[in-house]
């Protein structure tokens, strides 16, 4: 006879009770939250190890166990190969999801969204587990999971050398195992660069404060990425040019140039700041402001504007129109 709902509440309500699969994905989620968030975990290996199995593998699993509780529902084979498949095809569906919420796809919410999809699955799975016969409930041949692969590698009629090439085989599928994880886990530098932006007003490439009045404020937001596969210090620069063009010689040249501002910033490698740059201009003479980015080789001093620019980093401009004061 099935057990009654209320009994099957109090057995998930007991951690001895509930599924070791389970269990065992509910403690690998929380091992991965930790990883993600605990800063001394961070930048570990540990982190992708835990968020690989997380984002590939548990959610299309827990699925599978919501949607066939049942030991003769499916084999292990097939439980496996569907967990991945459906693992693939769900969290890109969550993240398809968030990106019409207010919290976009973003670290937080991913991760929010799915361990509260692998919750929900968890405990559907248990449920609908606990609530048939003990004989038909999915169980984890673990036993004869061992057996078997004894018996196929190391069986007791084989000679000495087909023990020694089965020792041979499982060693090299370790080695290949942990090789994949290794470049998983350390990947090769890719290429070093700096990305160096700046955003108009509403955090967007436009709006760009290019027409107004001398003595007025203005603002732009400045963005500095770090892909350098190290920490580096960047200093910004920023100056008003008065710049214009000879058409005899088809050349520009800067006639003069004012500083407007600098700020110096530390950034972590894979890490981007973006800081608002506030500005005044009174010279309603400058047509140009000139945003220079330097790392730890700073400019030497005495250089004109033009060499100046030559000697940055990274060098951004911006075509103004700046009129008499009201």
């Amino acid at each position: 006879m099935p057990p009654e709902p209320a009994d099957i509440v109090v057995d998930l309500l007991n951690p001895k009770l509930i599924p070791i699969d389970l269990k065992v994905a509910l403690l690998w989620i929380i091992g991965t939250i930790g990883c993600i968030y605990i800063p001394i975990l961070q930048d570990t290996p540990l982190r992708v190890v835990f968020a690989l199995p997380f984002i590939l593998f548990i959610p299309g699993y827990l699925l599978i166990a919501a949607l066939f509780p049942s030991d003769d529902d499916l084999d292990w084979i097939e439980r496996i190969a569907l967990s991945f498949g459906l693992s693939i095809a769900v969290v890109p569906l969550i993240g398809l999801g968030l990106n019409y919420t207010p919290w976009g796809i973003r670290l937080d919410p991913i991760v929010t969204a799915l361990v509260f999809f692998a919750l929900a699955m968890a405990a559907i799975a248990a449920y609908r587990r606990l609530i048939l016969p003990e004989e038909k409930r999915l169980r984890i041949p673990l036993r004869e999971v061992k057996d078997g692969i004894r018996d196929e590698l190391l069986p007791e009629e084989s000679t000495r050398l087909d023990r020694a090439l089965s020792i041979i085989l499982i060693a090299a599928i370790i080695l290949a195992i942990g090789t994949t994880i290794y470049v998983i886990v350390v990947p090769k530098e890719g290429e070093k660069f700096t990305e160096f932006y700046i955003l108009g007003e509403k955090g967007k490439a436009a709006d760009y404060p290019t027409n107004f009045r001398a003595g007025t404020e203005q603002f732009v937001i400045i963005g500095i990425g770090n892909h350098e596969y190290r920490n580096v210090t960047y200093t910004a620069m920023i100056y008003g040019f008065n710049q214009q063009f000879d058409t005899k010689t088809n050349t520009s040249r800067i006639l003069s140039s004012v500083p407007i501002g600098s700020f110096t910033t530390e950034i972590a490698h894979n890490e981007t700041v973006e800081q608002r740059f506030n500005f005044t201009i009174r010279d309603t003479k400058i047509n140009r402001i000139q945003f220079l980015l330097f790392d730890e080789a700073l400019p030497k001093p005495g250089l004109s504007p033009a060499e100046l620019v030559n000697s940055s980093y990274r060098d951004l401009h911006l075509w103004i129109s700046v009129g008499r004061a009201a």
